[in-house]
């Protein structure tokens, strides 16, 4: 079910649970700022979340509340995940759900980095 990114974090989410070690995960990266899994239900032959250590909601919770060195953390997290996955050469695609009409379903900030192969449009055209 989509969230509402406006509403405080719910530190019962799955992403929190994770990071505190309560669910298993297959992990693939982990530093100060950044946890990064493989995704349970992967869409495409790599399918990488990376999600902040923060209590964060979304991107715009993110990046109005996170510290200059949290961001930066984060974002260089990202980018190591996709050099480590070998996805840099023949390019990846990054994206971040926010909210109901983005198809946002857990209530942290969470990255999806998907490659491996050519994954074809962002999204569907409409007509």
């Amino acid at each position: 079910m989509p969230i509402d990114p406006t509403l405080p974090y719910d530190d019962d989410n799955i992403f929190a649970k994770i990071l505190r070690g309560e669910i298993p995960s297959n992990k693939v990266y982990e530093d100060d700022w950044a946890f990064a899994f493989e995704d349970i239900n992967p869409q495409a032959e790599v399918h990488t979340l990376v999600i902040p250590k923060g209590q964060y909601v979304s991107w715009d919770d993110f990046s109005a509340k996170a510290t200059a060195e949290e961001i930066a953390g984060f974002v260089r997290a990202v980018g190591e995940v996709a050099r480590m996955k070998g996805l840099v050469e023949h390019g990846y695609r990054m994206m971040a759900n926010i909210g109901a009409h983005g198809g946002q379903e857990v209530p942290h900030l969470h990255v999806h980095i998907f490659g491996g192969h050519p994954l074809g449009p962002m999204i569907a055209r409409r007509r």
